[in-house]
């Protein structure tokens, strides 16, 4: 044994103690919601702030000291398909955004300190259109946008493209493309001529089956004459995404044809055919969840001959490049990040969205030299002053373990308890909190997360896993989910749970289960049909998959059909049918706001388990929409998690002064 290890205090797995409070995890929840650079090389971020309630701010670099440019009185985010994204775009000097509070439309220009935005489409009395992944359009002096429009129903809305006038007048949007269910990416090439877009239709999800289109543009502004470039033919399953225009005008996009991973592509316009350029078994793009993703920027060399750079996802990680199309040559470049988002470009430079395991999510200016990186330098942290606890970081190890079918293997990061002051007793297993994401279809990541430090550096052992139907293994993994929600991942759960356990990694006895959302349901979904676990706490989540599917909004109101099959199995996967199945403690949080997993929910569950006499407790927000945004309800959210396990399974005395709240039919 270590001298470090003789010195450090022997505790109970749990009770350590940990500079990595509540109070600093809630104030490292900024969240990252685009970046953009104008002409002169100036980064813009658009950040949001738990400590203003998570209002959304765009704001720009200057020297040491950042500007806003939102006032205080706005904040930029869109609420269409409720995730928003897409929610500002910058040409020269002119800024347009979507602001919160009313949904309308903005311009302002970001050279002129303190410019006050004026409203550029109408005022419809309340936030009922919102507009999204808007861009320029120099030609008709315009801006083109997706518009979500719910008058008529807020559970049916319409999306249509639609043209803004950018010369002062407020008038009703013109309509440009309409008649499918979802469009995305209206992007115009540097004439204005041509227009690309992403649409799909009921009952598809954009990552099932989509298509991409060109529309050519009269002298008159509207669309005279179209081209599917992708996704319609029927011998063929695919879901195109990020089409983007180079500047020599050939149409880029990104699709999952042939090896079901989303590679770049290429549209042949003389004879509409579409060429890959770098076939790869890994991720060029993610699933469209949100507007406004980019996840290649087209670059110069010193040439003068057009590049890509471009990132992409595989087996667990991230990587940079550079891509000649042309002689089909890939150059990785070699950054810290272990995981990257969106990408922006200016010169010689690349702004990188992204983390790893000792950078939480950031924004870093790389700076090239030809295919080389010359300089690496982070602009924008969500947590700026984190690495001072570096020395409690628990590094996540990526896992792969068996599932229950035969073959099939999921994945995890696993987290082991980490604290340079406390050890515990070798006879002692640490407690385990095994996370399952949202989405579903989506990935988690082994990145800094100082909500997964917390619980590491106070004694227990974390799993944040990717069970069948996660993205970033191809098409092939993410639809392992189809018909099979409530089946697959809770099995792939329970999987990484019993594989850490055969690892002596954890206590078998204090196994506890964690997420939001999809997440949430998965929680419920396992401690309702399984018994591995002996705790959960359910944020937002989903007990009831028929409401769910009755209440929910326009974009996932047929997203279950496909995840869950037929009517028999709306009701055996929905833990709100089962209570008497369960049998352990559970917390339960949701926002009061949320139109993605309304109220309803959680309350029904509570309810039902409160009669049957189990230990449960019900949080409920005032305010807060689908996921918490406000520092003080992050804070409480994970302090309540904490001593709920500690006091109902944990065995062990919480180090920090948390008042727990009142536990029905335990208290």
């Amino acid at each position: 044994m270590s001298s470090s290890q003789n010195s450090k205090v022997i505790a109970p797995y749990g009770s350590w103690k940990s500079p990595i409070t509540a109070d600093v995890v809630s104030g490292s929840s900024k969240r990252l919601g685009g970046t953009a650079v104008d002409p002169q090389g100036h980064l813009f971020w658009l950040e949001s702030r738990p400590s203003e309630s998570g209002r959304v701010v765009l704001v720009k670099e200057a020297g040491d000291e950042p500007i806003d440019i939102t006032p205080p009185e706005f904040a930029v985010r869109t609420l269409a398909q409720e995730y928003g994204g897409g929610a500002f775009r910058i040409s020269g000097d002119t800024l347009i955004f979507s602001n919160y509070k009313d949904q309308r439309l903005y311009k302002q220009s970001t050279s002129s300190k303190g410019s006050c935005p004026v409203p550029i489409t109408p005022d419809y009395g309340g936030p009922v259109i919102s507009y999204a992944d808007g861009v320029f359009d120099s030609r008709f002096n315009r801006y083109i946008t997706v518009m979500e429009d719910r008058r008529v129903s807020s559970t049916n809305s319409t999306t249509t493209i639609v043209a803004v006038p950018l010369d002062g007048t407020i008038q009703e949007p013109n309509v440009l493309v309409s008649g499918n269910d979802f469009y995305a990416f209206p992007r115009l090439d540097s004439k204005g001529e041509r227009m690309a877009w992403i649409e799909w239709s009921h009952p598809n999800m954009p990552w099932d089956k989509s298509e991409l289109w060109v529309g050519y543009i009269s002298e008159n502004g509207y669309i005279h004459k179209r081209v599917c470039v992708a996704g319609y033919d029927p011998k063929i399953v695919e879901s195109p995404t990020e089409p983007k225009w180079s500047p020599t005008g050939e149409l880029f996009f990104i699709t999952d044809r042939k090896n079901g991973f989303w590679n770049l592509y290429k549209w042949v316009e003389s004879k509409n055919e579409v060429l890959p350029l770098y076939p790869l078994n890994a991720e060029f793009a993610r699933p469209l969840w949100i507007f406004g993703m980019n996840s290649y920027e087209f670059i110069k060399n010193e040439a003068g001959k057009t590049l890509i750079a471009c990132t992409y996802r595989q087996n667990g990680k991230s990587y940079l490049g550079i891509l000649d199309d042309v002689q089909g040559s890939f150059s990785l470049l070699d950054i810290p990040f272990t995981d990257i988002d969106n990408i922006a470009s200016w010169n010689d430079y690349l702004y990188v969205e992204g983390a790893s395991a000792v950078h939480p999510s950031s924004v870093a200016k790389v700076t090239l030299d030809g295919r080389k990186v010359v300089d690496f330098k982070i602009c924008w942290s969500s947590s700026s002053d984190c690495l001072k606890y570096e020395s409690y970081f628990s590094q996540p190890e990526l896992i792969e373990f068996p599932t229950v079918v035969p073959g099939q293997n999921a994945y995890a990061y696993y987290y082991p308890p980490t604290n340079p002051l406390y050890q515990a007793s070798q006879e002692e297993k640490p407690p385990l909190l095994l996370k399952s994401h949202g989405g579903p279809t989506a990935e988690t990541r082994g990145i800094l997360n100082l909500s997964i430090q917390y619980w590491t550096s106070r004694g227990w052992a974390f799993a944040d896993v990717n069970y069948g139907g996660s993205t970033g293994y191809g098409r092939e993994f993410r639809e392992r989910l189809l018909d099979r929600w409530g089946i697959v991942d809770v099995d792939d759960c329970c999987s990484c749970a019993k594989f850490l356990l055969e690892k002596g990694k954890a206590d078998k006895e204090r196994l506890c289960i964690t997420g939001g959302s999809a997440g949430g349901y998965t929680t419920l979904a396992a401690l309702a049909f399984k018994d591995t676990f002996k705790a959960g706490a359910s944020l937002y989540g989903v007990a009831d998959l028929n409401l769910l599917k009755a209440e929910t909004h326009k974009f996932e109101s047929h997203y279950l059909d496909k995840l869950v099959g037929d009517d028999k199995a709306f009701f055996d996967r929905s833990p709100i049918n089962f209570v008497d199945k369960f049998s352990c403690p559970i917390i339960l949080f949701q926002g009061l706001e949320d139109k993605v997993v309304p109220p309803d929910q959680a309350r029904k569950i509570y309810k039902a388990l409160k009669e049957k006499g189990l230990p449960v407790a019900l949080v409920e927000y005032e305010g807060e929409q689908h996921g918490f945004r406000k520092a003080e309800n992050i804070k409480f959210t994970i302090e309540q998690q904490m001593v709920f396990f500690a006091r109902l399974i944990g065995r062990f005395n919480v180090a920090d002064p948390i008042t727990p709240i009142k536990v029905d039919n335990f208290d």
